[in-house]
């Protein structure tokens, strides 16, 4: 199922919103603040129907619009944590309303995941923007790559050495952070 097919008359309004964001965002990186990248989507379907019916929902669009907050999601790419911590004020004075924050890298999950979650809602529209430094946007791409493959053996090992991955990739985040810090003092 396409998008068109999927979302119908609701699919413009989110490409309108998710460019939005991203002009704002624009905007940001403009006035020389740091940000290595930024990408973004619209969920597709078959994922937006997965994610609702996990969540006791009908795979509805009126559902994958009201009950799921990432129908739009905009990931935004940092050299360094603090400048995470910037963007994220940044965020806060913007004219959208924003829902929720979640600070995965100050307390990460039980898997080793970092990252910076930020549930926006713009023209009625929820939108999730995840922050997160190179390091951590590495990490997370071979954590989903490995973690949505099925019959993974010694899966238990696998995550062990995810976690321990995740601990190592965070005190290098930290070590880059510092050697900023000192040469720009």
């Amino acid at each position: 199922m396409t998008l068109e097919e999927y979302y119908g008359e609701h699919l413009q309004h989110l490409d309108e919103t998710r460019e939005y964001v991203l002009d704002k965002i624009s905007s940001y990186k403009n006035n020389n603040n740091p940000l290595e990248y930024c990408i973004s989507r619209i969920k597709k379907p078959i994922s937006m129907q997965n994610k609702l019916m996990k969540q006791g929902y009908e795979p509805t669009v009126d559902n994958a619009l009201t009950k799921v907050f990432d129908a739009i999601g905009i990931r935004v790419i940092f050299s360094f944590i603090d400048e995470i911590y910037d963007f994220v004020d940044w965020v806060d004075k913007q004219e959208w309303e924003v829902i929720t924050k979640k600070d995965y890298i100050t307390y990460p999950k039980a898997s080793g995941y970092r990252s910076y979650h930020i549930i926006l809602k713009v023209n009625q529209t929820y939108v999730e923007i995840q922050a997160r430094t190179i390091a951590m946007d590495f990490w997370a791409s071979l954590e989903h790559q490995i973690h949505y493959k099925h019959d993974i053996p010694h899966e238990k090992i696998i995550m062990s050495e995810l976690k321990r991955c995740a601990d190592e990739i965070a005190s290098i985040d930290v070590s880059m952070q510092t050697i900023n810090e000192l040469i720009h003092d």
